[in-house]
């Protein structure tokens, strides 16, 4: 679970960032990325409709993405804000799927939102290749 402040909650926040961030999309997920002051926490919210799948799907494809988010947090914990919308396929893709998904669309959205090239830090795709594991359910 990401911690409170590195949390979007309100529709006013989520609004903000779909509108006015840089957005890119895979097959799989589509993320928004807005800049913000560099002494704020990074927070980030989800948005999986019930075109995902039951709630059985949803929430699982919820973790997957909060896991992603977390590893994002660790290497930029500042400065940014971000909404990534998962599309139905997501519910059908294997951890690698979505990783790679997440993380080409991270490094396009946060490079085009303009963050510094140390905010994007490596793909979260490189720790699966490293060997680390799909986060237990």
């Amino acid at each position: 679970m990401l911690p409170e402040q590195h949390r979007i909650r309100t529709s006013a926040q989520f609004s903000a960032t779909t509108r006015s961030g840089a957005r890119n999309g895979r097959r799989n997920v589509v993320v928004y990325v807005r800049p913000t002051a560099e002494e704020r926490p990074a927070r980030f919210g989800f948005v999986v409709s019930k075109a995902v799948g039951n709630a059985v799907r949803r929430n699982k494809v919820k973790r997957r993405l909060r896991e992603l988010a977390q590893t994002t947090v660790r290497q930029a914990p500042y400065g940014y804000d971000v909404v990534v919308r998962a599309l139905p396929p997501a519910s059908a893709a294997d951890w690698a799927e979505l990783t790679a998904d997440y993380a080409k669309a991270w490094r396009t959205a946060s490079s085009r939102a303009g963050l510094p090239r140390a905010a994007t830090g490596p793909l979260p795709a490189e720790d699966h290749r490293s060997g680390r594991e799909e986060p237990e359910s």
